[in-house]
């Protein structure tokens, strides 16, 4: 996580107390427009959601020895202004539900560091599954209690 005198003012957030990782567009990730392409938005996503994870203390690993995990089963995104090259962006994110047996859902907030301005808020849902066979699976008690604890009142 960033220092907090490097980020975005925490009034500026949807919700308080987000976690917040920051992300410098690079020339790869930069289109035809001469912007921030949707595709690294979308990986800026992932990005956040795993390092959220990991700073809650459950990692890869432990998904792999429990056999279960959290995947994406709809994702709801909303680009509100274009990100160009060498932009410092936020990116935060929020555990905004936790059924503590199946489902589980974020809200996230990308801001450009330079000027505040709000590049794209989303929401998106997670199932658990068995990751031997993709199928759904009930919640292991280590994720019901972790995200659910880690989650809050929207």
């Amino acid at each position: 996580m960033p220092d907090s005198n490097n980020t975005i003012a925490a009034q500026q957030w949807r919700h308080a107390d987000p976690f917040i990782i920051s992300w410098t567009v690079s020339p790869e990730q930069i289109d035809h427009y001469q912007h921030a392409n949707n595709v690294a938005y979308v990986s800026q996503l992932e990005q956040t959601s795993w390092a959220h994870s990991n700073a809650l203390g459950l990692t890869i690993e432990q998904y792999k020895t429990i056999d279960r995990g959290m995947a994406i089963s709809r994702h709801e995104i909303n680009y509100l202004a274009a990100a160009y090259l060498n932009d410092v962006i936020d990116c935060a994110t929020w555990i905004v539900e936790c059924d503590g047996r199946l489902k589980l859902a974020r809200h996230f907030e990308f801001i450009r560091r330079s000027d505040g301005v709000s590049l794209l808020t989303a929401r998106t849902e997670f199932v658990c599954i068995a990751l031997s066979s993709g199928r759904p699976k009930r919640m292991p008690e280590i994720f019901a209690d972790i995200y659910g604890r880690a989650s809050i009142t929207v």
